[in-house]
């Protein structure tokens, strides 16, 4: 599989033309030629498409713009061997149409190999920067996979230092409830950072809830992390009732997965863990979880 085709993006499907030259349109990128009709029925989505998460408010937004003008610019397709059309570029219009009502939807038919419409597909979104930190990452891993291309290789077709590269690629390590986080917007790629720099999930679980309830800016984030890193964390915690952050993440994380109310006692290296239970029948749960 070609390696330098990578980075082209939709530009290269595109023919454009610029304002004066009697079309009536554009200079923003508005194809001028090869423009057909397609029935929204013939088409299914693309399986390349990097993004995920759509926002309903924007796509119903696109569906009253659709409503009062049209599609303004076409969608970009290819046909499918077994027969109808399989979006490469525009599912935001795709959908939007179907939303306002139509039938039918301006469209550019393009004859490219499944593994052209994944490199444009992923390049295009990438260049753009239209997706999520998780999204990103997940195409970034898709690229390299898919083509065999070095973290170098790569940052040169999307046009990203290396770095930042890497940066996307460790977020795939995260728990599954932080990269949830990151993908919605709870994190950032700062707050991820100082998650990823702590050496197990328990403890990036337990920051990932202490920067969520407590609304920790990064710099917060960073510190609180220092603090989870550092030997002998619990060390200092004086008095049966401890009540340090530290303490109520280990509380917190035991609450979660038990799904009762947990203290946690300690005495310098002594304690203990509390548990408590309201029914006969919250101690049988609780008896077969800890048993495994």
């Amino acid at each position: 599989m070609s390696k330098t085709a990578l980075g082209r993006g939709l530009g290269a499907l595109i023919p454009t033309r610029t304002a004066g030259d009697g079309s009536g349109l554009l200079e923003a990128g508005l194809p001028a030629a090869g423009v057909t009709e397609i029935e929204l029925i013939r088409i299914t989505a693309s399986e390349y498409q990097p993004r995920k998460n759509f926002k309903d408010d924007a796509i119903a937004a696109l569906a009253e713009s659709i409503k009062s003008v049209g599609v303004i610019q076409p969608v970009i397709l290819r046909k499918r061997p077994g027969g109808g059309y399989g979006l490469i570029a525009g599912e935001r219009r795709f959908r939007a149409a179907s939303m306002a009502g139509l039938t039918k939807i301006p469209a550019i038919v393009k004859d490219v190999s499944p593994a052209e419409v994944l490199e444009m597909a992923l390049v295009e979104n990438i260049q753009r920067e239209d997706l999520n930190p998780i999204e990103t990452a997940e195409a970034f891993d898709r690229l390299m996979t898919e083509f065999s291309l070095t973290q170098e290789e790569l940052s040169a077709r999307v046009g990203k230092e290396r770095s930042s590269v890497a940066n996307f690629l460790r977020l795939l390590a995260l728990p599954a409830d932080v990269k949830r986080d990151l993908a919605e917007g709870a994190l950032s790629m700062g707050h991820a950072k100082a998650i990823l720099s702590l050496d197990s999930a328990g403890k990036q679980m337990a920051l990932r809830r202490e920067i969520i309830s407590r609304g920790l800016s990064v710099r917060e984030a960073e510190n609180a992390a220092k603090k989870l890193k550092a030997p002998g964390r619990l060390a200092g915690i004086k008095g049966a009732n401890s009540t340090s952050a530290q303490m109520t993440m280990l509380e917190d994380e035991l609450k979660k997965h038990l799904g009762t109310k947990v203290k946690i006692r300690q005495k310098g290296k002594r304690g203990s863990i509390n548990i408590e239970f309201y029914s006969d029948a919250e101690l049988e749960r609780l008896l077969e979880f800890l048993r495994g």
